[in-house]
């Protein structure tokens, strides 16, 4: 999930050198055009995976026997990259984007092989950790790469590349898995994404590091990682963990690992975060906060809605898929409309109302589990709600470029990126528990294997309606990020 957005809007902006844009030199001119499709196939990797591998995930619940492990399939993915996000931001900013680019890719493919090769729910669970290591190193790196790489100006239209990138893995992708998953089985569909890693690794490396690669400073003294922040990223992925085992087992003793979790939480959360992040502070602080509460709500509805058309309607895999495939090109759509400069005067509306989208698309998902319902109503909400989404996140990636010297980008790309997974790993938790707490658990195997609808709807909402009230947060949050008209604050 991805973004984009230029300057100013009626107004001709100031220019200086390094923002002017000679002909021939857009991010498809002949000075970017290898990097820009480097880059761009490394985040058609990463949708691809997504959108197929969600898919696939409830019949590898169900064969590996851990349908009530669910939701820890997703959050294993998004506890690991909190840790990797630090590091790759401290790493890029020290040497540039080059090595996290490629260990993160490196990673990736390895964690597909694993949760592809996994005998047992847990192998699974932790393939899909070895993923989230490589994913947060990536997502992180190539942040760093377009603020290295690209002029302010050409920096919408490559972050408007990154959201269409998905449009076509959103159509494809649950179309191929549901395809492979039902003829070959669910294990390919891990075991082949990783070799569309080769063609990124062989054109977007050489690139990064002919336009990219070392520190931001050259002349600078290198600098020491920094000790404090790496431990505070660990304290922060063991608290998630911590709290999504105890909001998966349910019993008087989660109580113990859910109090260790808050206390490694907290301080990691407060040290790592923009000052002032978790009270709204106006200018970036709400940029981070707004970038997390809109993705955590979405994924951990998102992720659920899978398993609820096969469970609770008898879709088979590839149709649950599809009834997603939509979201790729609205969300593409939006996020090519609040780029338009004429609409830069309405960023803050466009924002609010894309929250507001969210929030009603999650808020309809559920109506299906009323049988008079049709399925297809999913897809007409879920393609509304990603573009919201596409809206929203597209506009706080390019805000946090905006707001970050260049020494800086690295450390504040994690920021934003921490507070992406950090959400969804506690909403995921949240929603798992309150799915298991519900009967989610017993959902069965027999209901994911044959495609014979279950009933447990009780366990579904539980999970949709409370994220469509967080999505709703969300739209109160976006009213935070104007500051003196439309001027944005860049304090910390």
């Amino acid at each position: 999930m991805t973004a984009l957005e230029p300057r100013d809007a009626d107004v001709t902006p100031p220019t200086d050198d390094a923002d002017v844009v000679p002909e021939g030199q857009g991010v498809l001119g002949r000075v970017h055009r290898a990097l820009s499709v480097g880059i761009v196939s490394v985040v058609v990797l990463i949708a691809f995976e997504a959108t197929a591998v969600g898919t696939a995930m409830p019949v590898a619940a169900r064969e590996l026997h851990g349908i009530e492990l669910y939701a820890f399939a997703f959050s294993s993915y998004f506890t690991t990259s909190l840790f990797a996000m630090v590091l790759s931001g401290q790493w890029a900013d020290r040497d540039g984007p080059l090595r996290p680019l490629a260990a993160g890719i490196a990673a990736f493919g390895a964690g597909l092989l694993l949760a592809g090769s996994a005998s047992a729910m847990w192998l699974f669970i932790v393939g899909r950790a070895v993923q989230g290591l490589g994913g947060g190193l990536v997502i992180v790196a190539l942040y760093v790469v377009v603020s290295r790489a690209y002029p302010e100006r050409l920096r919408p239209a490559i972050m408007a590349a990154f959201a269409a990138s998905w449009v076509v893995p959103s159509v494809v992708g649950p179309l191929a898995s549901g395809t492979v998953t039902e003829h070959l089985g669910w294990r390919w569909v891990f075991i082949g994404i990783p070799v569309l890693v080769v063609f990124p690794l062989a054109l977007a490396l050489p690139a990064i590091r002919r336009m990219a690669s070392g520190p931001a400073d050259p002349s600078a003294p290198r600098q020491a990682f920094d000790v404090r922040r790496i431990r505070l990223a660990l304290g922060i992925s063991l608290g998630a963990g911590l709290l999504q085992y105890a909001g998966q087992e349910l019993r008087w003793l989660s109580v113990i690992p859910a109090a260790a979790g808050v206390a490694f939480l907290v301080p990691a959360v407060l040290g790592l975060l923009p000052r002032g992040t978790c009270r709204a502070a106006r200018g970036l602080p709400s940029v981070v906060l707004l970038r997390g509460i809109a993705a955590g709500s979405f994924i951990a509805a998102e992720s659920f809605i899978p398993l609820m058309l096969v469970t609770q309607r008898g879709l088979s895999p590839t149709m649950a898929g599809l009834s997603l495939a939509v979201g790729g090109a609205t969300w593409a759509l939006g996020s090519y409309v609040q780029s338009r400069p004429r609409l830069e005067p309405y960023r803050q509306p466009l924002v609010v109302a894309g929250m507001v989208l969210v929030a009603a698309a999650i808020a309809t998902a559920p109506s299906v589990l009323i049988a008079s319902v049709p399925v297809w109503v999913v897809g007409v909400a879920w393609g509304v709600g990603c573009f919201g989404m596409g809206l929203v996140l597209a506009s706080t990636s390019v805000l946090l470029l905006k707001l970050s010297a260049p020494e800086e980008a690295g450390a504040n790309s994690a920021a934003l990126q921490i507070s992406d997974g950090l959400s969804n790993v506690l909403l995921l938790a949240a929603g798992g528990a309150a799915f298991a707490a519900l009967g989610g658990g017993a959902v069965g195997a027999t209901h994911v294997a044959s495609g014979t609808a279950g009933s447990h709807p009780g366990a579904f909402a539980a999970v949709f309606l409370p994220m469509a009230g967080v999505a709703l947060v969300g739209a109160w949050v976006a009213t935070r990020l104007r500051v003196r008209g439309t001027e944005v604050s860049v304090s910390k």
